[in-house]
């Protein structure tokens, strides 16, 4: 049964050695944040970490996957807080979503490696497919999240989820709270 660690926490998956990680993670993690988008690595939207290098999950099978180092959306920050997530939210680069949890992986593992990429770099090493189309905004929250990432530059993001409808107004101007109507009766 092959084991690894996925989102820090170890887990041993009693399924057949050759399952693709991707299905091991939604099917058996619960992890659902990783997507299924072609099944043979042409879109991106399954992407995770393996031992820090942003990978296709349906293209590793969990026997190849043994002893490393896994990590999925929900692991990337539980709160939202890391830069990439806070970019892409920030630069307005997330339209349907579907695809966003696999790029957000891939610029994860890029920034890891190159904190100061270019726009080439960033067109290379995000090879996600958004059928939205978000590729110039992507690549400014790329870029932002790099200088988030070296400290050269803040975010002032939205608040982190579960946070009350009232808490939430006072954080973001822009949210209003707005109170039921009164029964009238």
């Amino acid at each position: 049964m092959p084991r690894m660690t996925v989102n820090d926490r170890p887990l041993e998956f009693d399924m057949d050695p050759e399952t693709p990680l991707l299905w091991a993670l939604r099917d058996a993690a619960n992890l659902t944040g990783t997507k299924y988008g072609c099944g043979n690595g042409d879109c991106g939207s399954c992407m995770v970490l393996i031992d820090g290098a942003a990978l296709r999950s349906c293209l590793v099978t969990i026997a190849e996957a043994e002893g490393r180092f896994i990590t999925t959306i929900e692991g990337l920050s539980r709160d939202r807080s890391h830069p990439v997530q806070q970019a892409l939210v920030a630069e307005q680069a997330i339209q349907c979503g579907f695809c966003t949890p696999g790029i957000a992986i891939a610029a994860a593992g890029l920034l890891r490696e190159n904190p100061a990429p270019s726009e080439a770099e960033i067109r290379a090493a995000i090879p996600n497919l958004c059928r939205c189309g978000v590729y110039p905004r992507l690549v400014r929250a790329i870029q932002r999240a790099g200088r988030v990432t070296r400290r050269v530059e803040t975010i002032s993001a939205a608040p982190a989820p579960g946070i009350s409808t009232e808490d939430a107004a006072r954080e973001v101007p822009a949210l209003r709270a707005i109170n039921p109507p009164a029964d009238s009766e």
